[in-house]
């Protein structure tokens, strides 16, 4: 028997059957998620920490992988069941912090450590069979770009330190110290990179010669930790800094000739700065990385030492904060057990909503050596939940507990609903998880960190990617207390060869000696305050800085970017 499919030529119409289908849809969906995604595979093929994911737009056939072992791995989830990768890029020199596919998956860009944006032609791949990449041969690159050039001394500190590359150092951690990439979901011709170096680099393949290179590049006055060019407006893109600077710019007040720029491309600026009660002062958490949801309404945003926080594209004041103090089935957490804290390492979140028409959730890696998954409610949903405090109300009154946000010290505080049920924890890892990657249509989500194997969850055993996912073990390793085992184990780790690179270390070796040191972290920095380490107030030195600068927010979001 063979069902017919009738289309209607001048697009989909709305009746009470599709609707019916539609809700139907999200119902079962709905179920799927609620039991969590409870299952999982770990897929084995990196020799040190994988520190970034990215699947491909749209259809998301590839998940790329990159890591410590400067290798670019892809991953055809159009496979029936994916075990092995499908294909390896060479090229990097350095560890590998960023990847970001282009608008129509025709290329993949990679940056890191070695400063230094290398190009992949993916789309000259051909159909890849079951066997190993050892059996396939490897990639190069296509097209380098070197528009970054870190500081000496960082980078004779990072040659120096290339075993800590995620150890707290005076000011930021050393994970952070590279290039980063961001593509266009817009344009093919169009990205932006950034670094340490506080540079902002448009690369835009149209423009050929008539673009110097001081044209297409903004000198910050603080290390660049994110950059996204918003999904839908072609010349929109957010960015972060060392100092919890979170903006909204536009390419064509960035960049350009110096008649053509204005404030740096700055239409917004977001409230990042944290305020207690009992303390006399802000704080302002340094944002490590952001990122759009499919349309654009939605920006999230990574904190050092707090909770990553939603926003609404166009509100300065955040909506919601994702914690982890209850369990899915809403138990409290309660000491010894941990719970999601993001102190040790450089981390990068994701929005998702596989087989919707939204994406109604957020990922993101923890301390605790899980990943988090959180339904967001609808921005008008959050709005109404949001609490504004005057000044006078803030001062005249207690407020045990709260934390809100803040741009001055006399100004109104918001407090953002808590998300504190998060809608799944995914297990599976030994220590810190530090990528999160959602799949765009299937029911998959891919974790990776310190550990040198990425893991793919599922809310069921099979898939059409993947079959005969097993059960992942519900329980979680516990952070030891130091004792002289551990000790040994992170001074060999410190001083010794690469834990996970050198050829005469055994892989289960460097695996641990790799997290010895990290738990070492851990125990040494997990629980910091961020109102002690990250403090701004009347005698903090960033600010008389950061009150000089000029807070605007003329983004029309009701205009469409053709019209700005």
């Amino acid at each position: 028997m063979h069902m017919r499919r009738t289309l209607n030529k001048f697009g989909p119409t709305e009746s009470l059957t599709s609707r019916s289908i539609h809700l139907a849809r999200k119902d079962a969906l709905r179920k799927f998620y609620e039991c969590g995604f409870s299952y999982s595979r770990k897929l084995t093929a990196h020799k040190s920490c994988v520190n970034y994911l990215a699947f491909s737009r749209h259809d998301g056939r590839w998940l790329a992988s990159a890591g410590d072992d400067c290798r670019v791995l892809l991953w055809d989830f159009s496979q029936e069941d994916v075990v092995c990768p499908g294909h390896a890029f060479a090229g990097p020199m350095g560890n590998v912090l960023a990847l970001d596919f282009s608008a129509t998956n025709q290329y993949l860009y990679s940056g890191g450590a070695d400063d230094v944006i290398l190009k992949y032609d993916v789309s000259t791949l051909r159909e890849v069979g079951s066997t190993s990449i050892g059996e396939r041969g490897w990639s190069s690159s296509v097209e380098r770009y070197g528009d970054h050039d870190t500081r000496n001394d960082v980078k004779e500190h990072r040659i120096a330190s290339e075993r800590l590359h995620a150890i707290h150092t005076k000011t930021r951690y050393l994970s952070a110290l590279g290039t980063f990439y961001s593509n266009s979901p817009v344009s093919e011709s169009k990205s932006a990179s950034h670094s340490e170096d506080g540079k902002l680099v448009l690369h835009d393949s149209r423009a050929g010669g008539r673009m110097s290179a001081a044209q297409g590049t903004l000198q910050h006055t603080a290390a660049f930790t994110g950059v996204q060019h918003h999904p839908v407006m072609e010349h929109v893109f957010a960015t972060c800094d060392v100092h919890g600077h979170v903006c909204l710019r536009d390419t064509r007040m960035t960049f350009g000739p110096l008649s053509r720029r204005s404030n740096d491309g700055i239409v917004r600026v977001y409230n990042t700065k944290l305020s207690r009660k009992s303390a006399g002062y802000l704080s302002n958490p340094e944002s490590s990385s952001l990122t759009f949801d499919r349309d654009g309404s939605k920006l999230a945003v990574t904190f050092l030492h707090y909770f990553p926080t939603i926003y609404d594209m166009s509100d300065p004041h955040p909506l919601a904060i994702c914690t982890g103090r209850n369990t899915p089935d809403g138990t409290p957490i309660s000491p010894p057990q941990r719970s999601y804290t993001n102190s040790c390492t450089m981390k990068s979140g994701a929005f998702g909503g596989p087989g919707m028409d939204e994406d109604n959730m957020y990922g993101a890696g923890s301390d605790d050596f899980r990943a988090y998954v959180w339904r967001i409610p609808p921005l008008m949903t959050l709005q109404g939940l949001r609490q504004e405090i005057t000044p006078h109300d803030w001062y005249a009154r207690e407020w045990p507990d709260t934390v809100a946000f803040a741009e001055g010290k006399w100004e109104s505080r918001y407090v953002p609903y808590e998300i504190s049920m998060p809608l799944a924890r995914l297990n599976g890892h030994k220590s810190i998880v530090n990528s999160v990657a959602i799949h765009p249509s299937l029911l998959h989500i891919a974790t990776s960190g310190v550990e040198r194997q990425i893991i793919l969850h599922s809310p069921t055993p099979s898939s059409p990617a993947v079959q005969n996912l097993l059960p992942t073990p519900p329980a979680v390793r516990m952070l030891q207390p130091q004792d002289l085992a551990a000790q040994r184990m992170f001074l060999r780790a410190l001083f010794g060869p690469h834990p996970t690179l050198h050829e005469d270390v055994e892989d289960d070796e460097g695996e641990n000696e790799t997290i010895s040191l990290f738990d070492h972290i851990l125990r040494a920095e997990g629980e910091a305050d961020v109102f002690t380490i990250r403090r701004w107030g009347e005698d903090s030195a960033e600010d008389s800085e950061d009150e000089d600068e000029t807070i605007i927010d003329d983004f029309d979001t009701s205009l469409s970017d053709s019209s700005l």
